[in-house]
């Protein structure tokens, strides 16, 4: 059976209510997590990073705060509203200059 037929619709009235924010680092919270498509929101805390490490094809989008990412030795400076897509196999990371929430959405 196809997974649209079997995955229910979810909503989310305020996404940024789904982040849970480490003393350590970020502490992601998937909100779709098929074979297929993962959904993830996540949240760094002013100096917190995540360390650069390769990934699948990726979008990010931030949504509150400021921040760099980098990928591939390129640093990119992130605020609300910022999208990113990162190719198959490209080095990632992120670490945040002021509370940082974003969504990431993975194949």
């Amino acid at each position: 059976m196809s997974e649209t037929m079997t995955m229910q619709t979810i909503f989310f009235p305020s996404v940024e209510k789904q982040v849970i924010f480490g003393e350590d680092g970020p502490r992601p919270q998937f909100l779709v997590d098929s074979e297929k498509l993962k959904v993830l929101v996540a949240g760094l805390e002013p100096g917190q990073q995540i360390p650069t490490h390769p990934e699948t094809l990726a979008v990010y989008y931030f949504l509150e705060g400021e921040g760099v990412m980098t990928v591939n030795h390129e640093e990119f400076a992130v605020t609300a509203g910022s999208t990113i897509v990162t190719p198959l196999g490209a080095a990632r990371g992120m670490r945040a200059t002021t509370r940082l929430i974003f969504l990431a959405a993975k194949s």
